[in-house]
């Protein structure tokens, strides 16, 4: 090739600027066309499936959300009929048994939240598991996972899990509420509040107990049902047990009839007889069925009464210190004094054959 030909070559193709090289190339027409053109083939080969998972989604929440309602709604009728059905035998033999307004309301509200609590949790878990599932995710991990942290969670907070699941049975069996008088063996008193972790009681003195429900291993209710008054009469064993129960029996028939002692009372007064006989005195016990949380006071009042028509009827009680009745005389006072001994007198016979005899000194020599 000649020069002037390679010259011409190198003419026609000039080697480009750097300015030149430095600018970017605008996309044109035909390439946002192709673009466009692949965006719509992808999006028509994948809406139907994309559709399909949106609507499946869908109509799992709609489904979660409905039963959710469903189910809220049955519990909350199943409570209500539980409240109406104790207000309605509140005027029978057993709405005495029952428990007062305070504790079945707080006990429903107790009973309620738990179970309007599962039941979300139950159904929105399952909603949210199926949605994850339907985006073609591996769930696998996600419940190994789960499953590692609830085990530890469990380890570690195993207490409060067991304080929160006595909690919750106590309530559900009823087990006792606001206002009773317990015995929960570490503590006893008034329960205040019932919670699901904590039970707080109120003692004797006014001091507060705060009581972990996995604590109670046994419970003593005082106020269910009815309570038990009974009181032991001490008098001597020679009195006339016919006269001793004829008292007794006005007494009771008189506290029976009068106010409040005929609410307070369930049932009559009973003399049950003997309890035990020694050879200075014998034991009467009597016994009545009464208001739950109210056997002191009844047996206070019926000592209070015993006392009262024991003191007319001139029936002496015995045990410990007693007054001496009016009618029976004087004790002597000397009478339980010993005779004076002969030894007390100096002179007597007796004191000189017991004096002792004085030691004899030694002789001196020489004398």
């Amino acid at each position: 090739m000649s020069l002037p030909a390679v010259l011409l070559a190198a003419g026609s193709s000039p080697s480009p600027t750097p300015s030149e090289s430095s600018t970017p190339a605008v996309p044109t027409l035909q390439d946002a066309q192709e673009s466009a053109t692949n965006a719509a083939s992808w999006v028509e080969q994948n809406w139907s499936t994309w559709l399909a998972i949106g609507l499946k989604v869908l109509l799992i929440l709609v489904i979660a959300v409905v039963l959710r309602n469903v189910v809220l709604r049955a519990i909350t009728k199943l409570i209500d009929r539980m409240n109406r059905t104790a207000e309605s035998a509140e005027g029978t033999t057993l709405g005495g048994l029952l428990v007062n307004a305070e504790r079945r309301r707080q006990r429903s509200q107790a009973i309620g939240s738990v179970l309007r609590s599962v039941a979300s949790f139950l159904i929105l878990g399952t909603a949210a598991l199926m949605a994850l599932s339907a985006f073609q995710i591996n769930l696998a991990p996600l419940l190994a996972s789960a499953g590692v942290a609830g085990v530890a969670i469990g380890f570690g907070a195993r207490n409060l899990v067991t304080d929160f699941l006595s909690g919750v049975f106590m309530i559900l069996e009823d087990q006792y509420g606001v206002g009773d008088s317990i015995d929960a063996g570490v503590a006893s008193g008034e329960v205040v509040e019932v919670g699901l972790r904590v039970t707080k009681l109120r003692g004797a003195n006014g001091e507060i107990w705060y009581v972990r429900n996995g604590e109670i291993k046994r419970i003593g209710n005082l106020s269910q049902g009815w309570a038990t008054a009974g009181v032991d009469v001490t008098v001597r064993s020679n009195e006339d047990l016919d006269k001793v129960r004829a008292t007794l029996d006005e007494v009771a028939e008189k506290m029976s009839k009068e106010e409040p002692w005929n609410e307070l009372l369930w049932g009559p007064i009973q003399i049950l007889g003997l309890d035990s006989v020694l050879i200075d005195s014998m034991v009467v016990r009597l016994s009545a069925k009464t208001m739950p949380g109210k056997a002191v006071t009844v047996e206070r009042e019926l000592r209070w009464r015993i006392k009262q028509a024991f003191d007319a009827a001139r029936i002496r009680i015995v045990g410990g210190e007693t007054a001496v009745l009016l009618d029976e005389e004087a004790a002597d006072p000397v009478a339980a004094v010993a005779a004076p001994s002969v030894f007390s007198d100096s002179d007597s016979p007796q004191v000189a054959a017991t004096t002792p005899i004085a030691a004899q000194r030694p002789a001196t020599p020489g004398k």
